[in-house]
């Protein structure tokens, strides 16, 4: 990773930070900025689009809009740009949203780390930089058959406008990746992103549409609301012009998108546990836990959350993980950090199920959690990591926080037991680390999650590190699994009968 050049990004975050402060969201473009035609001039406060027959004015600019009606009805003006404009129009949205994200990832990934203070300033950058690897127009391949009564091709076709939720916990990236992902089907796309992340999510709206319009004159392919609420998520869910929702979040906005009565693809909640039989290389799966439960100060939702092990493999497996920086409490330097991290209702004497993460230790350094701990930490700790119960709250809630319960159990059979009680069944994301293929077959099926990870890091789920593709969205509860361009088309199929057959 380059050296970041602070005094440059200082001044990127203010003025990106000034413009959106504004009541248009974001600046005029400098002139060399601008489209060079009088024709193709950008959206301004006096555009107007004619919809059911009214004439609605569009108060938004490159796609940053107060109004989330405004914002699709100019979503579906694009998409119908789109359209005209053909695959060609697709593969260029999605080269140039690549090829920003990589080329501004250090100053991206420094306004959002400066907008949300959680996570690791250097994965930030690194998860802008890894867009490249979401799938794109080449993903859709239709299908097509011959016999004795014609040919019958199936193709995958747009739905038109998308309305999407974003997390705070990887703002841009998803942003980008979905963008990437709804364009490259065919689709624009409305974005309601989180309250805690929507200057970011502004700002590379803005850029992205900027330099799409310049290279083809298609306004508005991804809006974003400036200033979201439950009302602007309301509005997005019921505009007319909205056809399909993405929702990447947390249990209560999976839930709201739900109960829309629209077509929903929800990227929800994950708690992952990993198993850690005796056959496998200790060495090998404590530097794979390490890497992935401390990636960004374990935000991601497939980071690895917990960890069981049997009896005889974890003295020695914890032993390794201090080997690769993470550091181990003790009893009561355990018992610090649970009650300042977690909150429990009165009368319930602690009890987990009743434990409510406290939100100001999600995404911290180590060193915020040592000190809740009363420890101090040698540089370049990663994370740390506590023996504890299976009942214990760092077990049972989804803490996101760059630590680890490890958990004894006595045999294969309860380690997985035991996996499968702490996931939850949100089959999300499960891990084992294990030379026994019978051990891994045993866990794929009790747990049925739809990423399983077998000896390395959770990333390598997503492509980074293992085979695959990447995308910032994992539809678990309502089964879509790591989206992709497929997800965001319907199928349609075009048949000829008894003609043009090839047999």
């Amino acid at each position: 990773m380059s050296v970041l050049n602070e005094s440059l990004i200082r001044e990127v975050v203010a003025d990106v930070l000034g413009k959106l402060d504004g009541v248009g969201a974001v600046a005029t473009p400098k002139p060399s900025q601008a489209p060079s035609t009088s024709a193709d001039k950008p959206a301004c406060s006096c555009q107007s689009r004619t919809v059911s027959g009214e004439t609605v004015p569009l108060r938004g600019r490159f796609g940053v809009f107060q109004d989330a009606a405004e914002a699709c009805v100019a979503a579906q003006e694009a998409y119908l740009q789109l359209q005209k404009k053909g695959m060609a129009a697709r593969r260029k949205i999605e080269e140039i949203v690549k090829a920003m994200a990589d080329r501004n990832a250090e100053p991206w990934g420094k306004i959002e780390f400066e907008e949300t203070k959680i996570g690791r300033l250097d994965h930030k950058v690194a998860k802008l930089q890894i867009i490249k690897l979401v799938p794109g127009v080449d993903w859709l391949r239709p299908d097509g058959r011959s016999g004795d009564h014609g040919i019958t091709l199936e193709e995958y076709t747009p739905f038109g406008v998308v309305g999407a939720v974003t997390p705070s916990t990887h703002s841009i990236p998803t942003l980008s990746g979905n963008i990437v992902n709804i364009v490259a089907a065919g689709n624009a796309v409305v974005f309601n992103p989180h309250p805690g992340a929507a200057r970011c999510a502004a700002m590379a709206v803005r850029a992205y549409n900027e330099a799409i319009y310049r290279e083809t004159g298609i306004e508005n392919i991804a809006c974003t609301i400036e200033k979201p609420t439950l009302d602007s998520f309301n509005a997005l869910c019921k505009s007319e012009q909205v056809r399909l929702l993405l929702v990447t979040g947390g249990p209560a906005v999976v839930k709201a998108a739900m109960q829309t009565g629209k077509r929903a693809i929800c990227a929800g909640p994950g708690n992952p546990p990993v198993f850690v039989d005796d056959t496998c290389c200790t060495t090998r799966a404590a530097r794979a836990i390490v890497e992935g439960a401390a990636f960004d100060n374990n935000l991601l939702c497939i980071g690895e959350k917990e960890v069981f092990v049997l009896e005889n493999t974890a003295d020695k497996l914890m032993e390794k993980m201090a080997g690769f920086g993470a550091v181990k409490l003790n009893s009561q330097q355990l018992a610090q950090l649970t009650k300042a991290a977690f909150s429990f209702k009165e009368g319930q004497g602690g009890g987990c199920a009743h434990a409510s993460v406290n939100r100001d230790f999600i995404g911290k350094d180590p060193k915020v959690l040592a000190d809740a701990a009363g420890i101090s930490l040698p540089p370049q700790t990663q994370l740390l990591f506590a023996e504890t119960d299976a009942q214990h709250p760092f077990v049972v809630e989804e803490q996101m926080m760059p630590f680890l319960p490890i958990v004894r159990v006595k045999s294969v059979e309860e380690g997985i037991s035991r996996s499968l009680e702490a996931e939850h069944g949100y089959k999300h994301t499960s891990i084992i680390h294990s030379h026994d293929v019978e051990n891994m077959t045993a866990m794929a099926r009790a747990l049925d999650t739809t990423i399983f990870v077998k000896n390395g890091p959770c990333m390598a789920g997503l492509g980074l590190g293992g085979e695959g593709y990447l995308s910032y969205s994992i539809a678990t509860p309502t089964g879509e699994g790591i989206t992709n361009p497929r997800t965001f088309t319907r199928v349609r199929r075009c048949v000829m009968v008894d003609n043009l057959r090839i047999y």
